[in-house]
């Protein structure tokens, strides 16, 4: 009974929402244009923006051919396999009805606490100097896949690696495997 309630509840507000939208889009004259929406000034035209003051302007960052897919794709495979995997155990814990959900919240906030230990891995990594980098962090250790410089990663590279690791999380030495990706 409580289920129905509340999935009435949720399909009532939703047709409120979808009337909304259409009855704004039907009297408000369909969809704007961006410059009818912000001043034709603000509008971001040929300008190029510019991070670093040692790039000059219109002036293409240029990579290593392949790397930027590589680290792209990897981070959407990472992220789409922890949404997947938030979703079920969000489900898990909803569906538990009285049940101990302990176990399944502590997987969550495990889950929640290694994507941020590897955001931050990832930040450090590129404040140093490197180009790209994506972390991985799984129940035997943290994989680092980094852009590797033009003479490849050397000793004191994968030290200052290992150590970025170690300071952010609880991973040993012998838990780390640093990839260079050419």
């Amino acid at each position: 009974m409580k289920t129905w309630k509340r999935n009435a509840v949720i399909a009532g507000v939703l047709v409120l929402v979808c009337a909304g939208i259409y009855l704004n889009w039907l009297y408000g004259g369909g969809t704007p244009e961006l410059t009818q929406t912000l001043d034709a000034d603000k509008v971001l035209g040929e300008a190029t923006l510019v991070i670093n003051d040692t790039i000059e302007p219109n002036t293409p960052v240029s990579r290593q051919d392949g790397t930027d897919e590589y680290f792209a794709q990897m981070r959407l495979s990472r992220q789409t396999a922890r949404d997947d995997a938030i979703m079920i155990l969000q489900e898990t814990i909803s569906y538990a009805e009285g049940e101990d959900t302990s176990e399944t919240s502590r997987k969550l906030e495990g889950i929640i606490a290694d994507a941020l230990a590897e955001s931050e891995i990832e930040s450090l990594v590129i404040a140093k100097g490197y180009q790209d980098c994506v972390a991985y962090i799984s129940d035997d250790g943290i994989s680092l896949a980094v852009a590797s410089p033009a003479d490849g990663l050397t000793e004191n590279d994968v030290s200052l690696l290992a150590d970025i690791v170690m300071g952010q999380t609880d991973f040993s030495l012998s838990d780390i495997r640093v990839i260079g990706v050419e």
